[in-house]
């Protein structure tokens, strides 16, 4: 199976709000991997599949020229809720893939798998690995927007911490490894030494 199917009524979320802290301020969307960036590799595997990408940061002025659609936090606190909140909020699709920006090898595979899993009523598709959610590897429906605002009006900042209030799929690890046997579609480039070891993971991946 080649290519991804048009996800028609659910556009792809990338968050690129994070302070970097822990790459010394590095942009991560545009650390070099073998070649391209993170954030062309990414959008590499979503742009097949998605007419409508969102990309959610505090620094838009760093991603002028981009073909997608570039919004910013409504929330003034930053966390990776704020950012699916700004994406839902934004998005003129009923669902959204959300993604971080620092995921190099997200396999189309993976996408399509998570797609193929919306289905009338489901609020949320979401990964399961090692008994834990993969929050920001999941697809979220504009249903949440309430129960995330109210949540964040309350200052909870927990993703999961809404999940018990939406109609929840969840995807097992089992699933995923048949579209990714490594699991290196949810490798973060998160430190210094993540982003060093992305050179044995390109000799195993292939891309």
């Amino acid at each position: 199976m080649t290519g991804l199917p048009e996800a028609t009524n659910c556009c792809a979320v990338i968050l690129a709000g994070g302070l970097n802290s822990r790459m010394h301020g590095r942009n991560k969307a545009f650390l070099q991997v073998d070649g391209k960036t993170i954030l062309d590799r990414l959008l590499a595997s979503l742009e097949p599949g998605f007419s409508e990408i969102i990309l959610v940061t505090r620094r838009p002025e760093a991603y002028v020229g981009r073909a997608f659609k570039i919004v910013t936090d409504i929330y003034p606190d930053r966390s990776s809720l704020t950012g699916i909140h700004a994406g839902l909020v934004n998005a003129q699709s009923g669902y959204a893939l959300v993604v971080p920006c620092d995921t190099p090898f997200l396999k189309p595979a993976v996408v399509r798998l998570l797609l193929d899993q919306l289905e009338p009523g489901i609020d949320i598709v979401v990964p399961v690995v090692d008994g834990h959610f993969q929050p920001l590897c999941a697809i979220y429906s504009k249903r949440c927007l309430p129960a995330i605002e109210k949540q964040l009006d309350g200052g909870g900042y927990k993703i999961i911490q809404f999940f018990d209030q939406m109609q929840v799929k969840t995807v097992s690890a089992e699933q995923i490894k048949h579209a990714d046997p490594q699991m290196h579609s949810f490798f973060n480039v998160n430190t210094p030494a993540a982003y060093a070891a992305c050179k044995a993971l390109i000799d195993v991946t292939g891309r």
